[in-house]
């Protein structure tokens, strides 16, 4: 059973920082790129940052400068540390799992943790 756990949302103040975590289990966490994405109210889903599971990384241009995605692959765990947060910045933040090998993608998500920046 593959699981997906988010952790470290919460409440902030514009300016201040947030470390989020995304634990997994029942996937060969090594081999698969791992995201965030997040979701603000009334929004699609947008990708916020990526690595692969060779460490190559990418951020979206909303957050290049104040995000940074890394990963322990012998925690099989994900980070995305956040700096000089921003309102909107607000979002449900998802963690994903992906790989495609052989034509077949296996795509797995988390449940999501809520990240508030507010005064």
């Amino acid at each position: 059973q593959v699981q997906l756990v988010e952790s470290g949302g919460g409440l902030v103040q514009p300016g201040g920082s947030l470390r989020l975590s995304c634990a997994t289990s029942g996937i060969i966490f090594n081999i698969y790129t791992m995201g965030w994405y997040r979701q603000a109210p009334g929004k699609q889903r947008e990708l916020v940052a990526t690595i692969t599971s060779g460490g190559s990384a990418n951020v979206a241009d909303s957050v290049k400068g104040r995000f940074t995605i890394s990963r322990d692959n012998a925690k099989n765990t994900v980070y995305l540390q956040m700096n000089s947060l921003k309102p909107e910045d607000t979002a449900v933040y998802f963690c994903n799992a992906n790989r495609l090998a052989i034509g077949v993608l296996r795509d797995y998500w988390g449940q999501g943790t809520q990240v508030t920046v507010s005064s």
